[in-house]
C-alpha cells in the first residue's frame, strides 16, 4: 500500500515538472546497492574511497598473515601477539567498511534532500502562478 501511494506522488510531480525538470527528478531515484557503491567513487571523495579499497586489501593481507603465525606460533606469548594482530586487522578492516557505508548512506540523504528541494521549488512556482 505505501509503495503505490509513493509511485502515485511520484507519478504526480512529474507531471507537473517541465522536461528538464523531470529527467533531473528521474535521476534522483533511488538505486540498488551496486549504484550506491559504485557512486561512492565517483564523487569529490572518490580518491579516498579508493585508497581505503586499497589500504582494506593490505590490511586483509596483513590479517592472513597474522593467522598463518598465529597457528605456527610455539609460545604462549606469540600466539597473543598475532592473535591481537589479526584482531586488530579485523577491527581496522569493519572501520573501513563502515566508513563506505556511510558514504551510501549521506549520498541517499543528499538525494532525498534535492528531491524535496525541487517538489518545494515546483509548489512556489505554482503558487507564483495562481
Amino acid at each position: 500500500m505505501r509503495n503505490r501511494e509513493i509511485r502515485e506522488l511520484d507519478e504526480l510531480i512529474k507531471e507537473t515538472l517541465s522536461a528538464e525538470e523531470a529527467k533531473f527528478y528521474e535521476e534522483l531515484e533511488e538505486k540498488n546497492l551496486f549504484g550506491k557503491i559504485t557512486e561512492v567513487y565517483k564523487g569529490k571523495m572518490g580518491w579516498l574511497a579508493i585508497l581505503m579499497n586499497i589500504m582494506h586489501l593490505v590490511i586483509f593481507v596483513f590479517f592472513v598473515y597474522a593467522v598463518v603465525q598465529f597457528f605456527d606460533a610455539e609460545t604462549t606469548r606469540d600466539m597473543l601477539i598475532w592473535c591481537s594482530a589479526g584482531f586488530l586487522g579485523m577491527i581496522m578492516m569493519a572501520m573501513l567498511k563502515l566508513y563506505v557505508w556511510m558514504q551510501m548512506d549521506k549520498n541517499d540523504i543528499m538525494r532525498e534532500l534535492k528531491r524535496i528541494e525541487l517538489q518545494i521549488s515546483v509548489l512556489g512556482q505554482k503558487k507564483d502562478n495562481t
